[in-house]
């Protein structure tokens, strides 16, 4: 396999499920960095080997990973086309975060990026010239990998976003037509765009993580991994030139994610976001602390029994996966701090909230766990609890601080979703819900 953006998630995740895997000797990660050299600088000396701490309520456990078998820097361009072009490299698989993938507002690469048309330029130039985003990456690698006369590969997107594979093949295939007008046809032909769903949390690095290894351990690790005891890993794709055994380290295999992205979505990042408003408004700093605050607790399972009355899998796996939500929120060591969930709210409810309220109010019934989560926004958009990072929200935050409250509500509720302001009994709902978050005077 080859990895592009090596960094601590994919180390946490898609490397220790593959070092996990019955077969995982049959199976080396030849690794690549994003912009920044550093992991590899870090890793290099102790041959793709490192560490993982996992960090349990009751205390950490170390565990050595030696599924990297080569970590190269981004810039080491031919050493990744001479991979693509190997028969015996089955998978791609990618971790650059969601802005990595250049998509417009219709979801197609956007080419008036200086990056996209750099990168096109230099593709048209010389196929195998130096390139530096991901779908040019992809497509010199394409390239490569034909000209070579190999064939079938599987490139599997491993970030946090709906439908990865999709929007994957979307901008590869985009890219492609300009470069080559022959090269989408082939990619239809012999390349498996597969799909995943990722959760693990997993923070950076600090000297104290390192000291900590080095004292339970026994060694120099430069580039320890600290992570939490959960992880999950869902899966949706051909693989026509193979995949290690996955599925026995813990991973699913299925032919659709989109119920796995849905139940997450709803459930661990639609909590998230209440309790980083509501957790923050009531002194909180981070999800542990304000799980353990009853009323908080009490708000999100109110929410999630919302949202599960419209996800479409079996009640007892999303009673298997309350519970494991709320055994990660309480653990004391992860420390995930409310301000940094709080940002970005009026992009994040839209897609985490508003589903389960559209479809609560569809069926006659009123979502006090949704009408909780959006009086805490309306109050943190007021200034209380996290401070206000959110460029979107402009017109909300002016909206939420033109009067009292009870003027206040349905605006923002209208510019939140237009029409949602005249809904009276949801607007009360909101309004019952500030008042029980809010401190008392």
């Amino acid at each position: 396999m080859v990895h592009l953006g090596v960094g601590n998630f994919h180390r946490a995740h898609q490397a220790w499920y593959t070092s996990r895997s019955p077969d995982a000797e049959e199976w080396g990660i030849a690794a690549f960095t994003g912009r920044r050299s550093d992991t590899a600088d870090a890793l290099r000396p102790q041959d793709g080997l490192y560490t993982l701490i996992t960090r349990k309520a009751d205390g950490d456990s170390f565990e050595l990973v030696g599924a990297l078998s080569a970590v190269h820097a981004a810039a080491e361009h031919e050493a990744y086309l001479d991979y693509l072009s190997r028969p015996e490299v089955a998978i791609v698989t990618i971790t650059v975060t969601e802005a990595g993938y250049l998509r417009g507002a219709d979801g197609h690469l956007d080419a008036g990026q200086g990056v996209v048309a750099a990168d096109l330029e230099a593709l048209r130039s010389d196929p195998r010239g130096p390139v530096t985003s991901l779908p040019a990456k992809l497509v010199a690698g394409l390239l490569a990998r034909r000209a070579a006369g190999t064939e079938a590969l599987t490139v599997l997107s491993c970030d946090n976003l709906p439908d990865n594979g999709a929007v994957t093949k979307t901008v590869v295939q985009d890219l492609a037509a300009d470069v080559d007008d022959t090269l989408p046809g082939w990619i239809d032909d012999h390349i498996d765009f597969a799909t995943s769903m990722v959760d693990r949390i997993t923070p950076h690095t600090t000297d104290a993580d390192r000291a900590k290894v080095q004292d339970a351990c026994g060694y120099v690790d430069a580039a320890p991994v600290p992570t939490e005891p959960f992880s999950e890993w869902v899966v949706s794709g051909g693989f026509p030139a193979g995949r290690p055994r996955w599925e026995e380290a813990g991973a699913t295999l299925v032919s659709d994610v989109e119920p796995f992205e849905r139940r997450k979505l709803s459930l661990l990042n639609g909590s998230h976001s209440m309790l980083a408003y509501a957790g923050s408004i009531r002194g909180y700093q981070t999800i542990d602390e304000a799980i353990a605050d009853p009323a908080c607790r009490s708000w999100v399972e109110t929410f999630w029994d919302e949202a599960c009355r419209h996800l479409a899998l079996p009640a007892s796996n999303l009673a298997d996966y309350r519970a494991a939500l709320l055994t990660r929120f309480a653990n004391p060591q992860m420390r995930d701090q409310l301000a940094r969930i709080a940002a970005d709210g009026s992009a994040k409810l839209p897609v985490r909230t508003l589903p389960t309220l559209r479809a609560e109010r569809s069926a006659g019934r009123i979502p006090t766990g949704c009408a909780a989560t959006i009086a805490a926004w309306v109050l943190h958009l007021r200034g209380l609890g996290a401070p206000v990072k959110d460029p979107g929200a402009a017109a909300a935050q002016k909206a939420a601080n033109s009067g009292d409250l009870s003027a206040a509500v349905p605006v923002v509720l209208d510019i939140l979703e237009p029409g949602l302001g005249g809904d009276q009994d949801f607007v009360q709902a909101v309004l019952d819900q500030a008042d029980a978050i809010r401190p008392s005077t």
